[in-house]
């Protein structure tokens, strides 16, 4: 009889971007797979279209808020609600196994599997833990982290530094075919600018104030997040996406520099892939300050160059984007030296060894 492993992680697409890497490895080792999220949340057309043969089990999912907000009083319901929702999946469907990638709809899946007696996984991208996974982790039975520096703040007896988890997909990606879906070509290099699955409004009027400018030395591929097309700026060497899923691997590889926020799966993602990036971590106003955390790291071991979004103006962004461009050849030097990576196989070695 085969096994069953039932993943869980929403919110951003970073929450749900490790669960897609290894979906498909258990998949091929015979494993059923399943997936907890939110009712309507991103996750669940991440999930739903990529993987349509797997079950997807929407549940109601409350926000944790650190900040005054009237939700606060009502959103714990609706977690108490998604914990017997999650209960009743559990039940149902009886995993060996949970895999948490984190978000707040994870918070009440790891409580009900610990109330189920399954052994439950939790896997951390950013250099600081972020308030789900420490609710979480109480009621995990392993944690893994992708910064060594995180295992401070960890159980010693429950947590292992796992570095980070790369879609394998992403190394497939074919240059040419990049090339013939945005219509660009060799003469310009080409730059790829992500604010994130919810796009970044700030780093949008920054790259389409200096358009004209930018044009002049690069192709650029903007994902600029949902409902932000902009439709009058449509032009030759300009390609806007709300989101790419199929394409991605084909654009990253055609690509010589990136933009982007300071997700930790994303910014590994790209040092996996060598690509020299400039990052805007998003503010602490407007987080936690986990982006400023990760992008300092990485400014340390000289792989990456970081510009604050209080200092973002379409003057520093292109000061910005020439210093990357000059520093370029040092940074990939930098990270074809740089082993933080965790095998697909290795995690999952690790949840089959978890299972019961």
């Amino acid at each position: 009889m085969s096994k069953h492993i039932l993943f869980t992680g929403g919110g951003s697409a970073g929450h749900v971007t490790v669960n897609a890497a290894l979906i498909p490895f258990f998949i091929k080792q015979g494993w059923k797979v399943s997936y907890i999220g939110s009712k309507e949340g991103i996750e669940n057309e991440i999930i739903t279209e990529q993987f349509p043969e797997i079950p997807y089990h929407g549940i109601s999912s409350g926000k944790l808020r650190r900040y005054f907000s009237w939700k606060n009083f009502s959103d714990p319901f609706k977690v108490m609600k998604g914990l017997m929702e999650a209960r009743t999946v559990i039940k149902r469907t009886k995993p060996d196994v949970i895999f948490s990638k984190g978000g707040f709809v994870s918070v009440p899946v790891v409580m009900a599997a610990k109330m189920s007696g399954i052994p439950t996984a939790i896997h951390e991208s950013d250099f600081t833990p972020g308030l789900a996974n420490k609710l979480a982790v109480p009621f995990a039975t392993r944690i893994f982290t992708t910064f060594p520096e995180t295992l401070n703040s960890m159980p010693a007896d429950k947590a292992i530094c796992a570095g980070a988890i790369i879609r394998e997909e992403l190394f497939s990606g074919d240059k040419a075919e990049g090339k013939r879906l945005t219509g660009f070509y060799d003469n310009k290099p080409v730059l790829m600018i992500m604010g994130g699955s919810l796009g970044s409004r700030k780093i949008n009027e920054a790259v389409r104030k200096n358009l004209d400018e930018l044009l002049k030395n690069y192709q650029i591929v903007h994902l600029c997040g949902k409902g932000n097309l902009e439709p009058s700026l449509v032009q030759k060497g300009y390609k806007q996406y709300e989101y790419v899923s199929t394409e991605l691997p084909h654009f990253l590889d055609m690509t010589d520099f990136v933009i982007s926020r300071a997700g930790s799966n994303s910014i590994f993602e790209f040092l996996a892939l060598k690509k020299p990036m400039l990052l805007i971590p998003l503010s602490r106003e407007a987080s936690r300050g986990d982006q400023i955390i990760n992008a300092d790291s990485f400014v340390k071991q000289g792989i990456a160059l970081k510009l604050e979004e209080e200092e973002l103006t379409p003057e520093t962004f292109k000061q910005k984007l020439d210093e990357l461009e000059e520093n370029s050849d040092e940074m990939i030097t930098a990270m074809e030296k740089n082993k933080s990576s965790y095998t697909i196989e290795d995690m999952y070695n690790e949840l089959s060894r978890l299972s019961k």
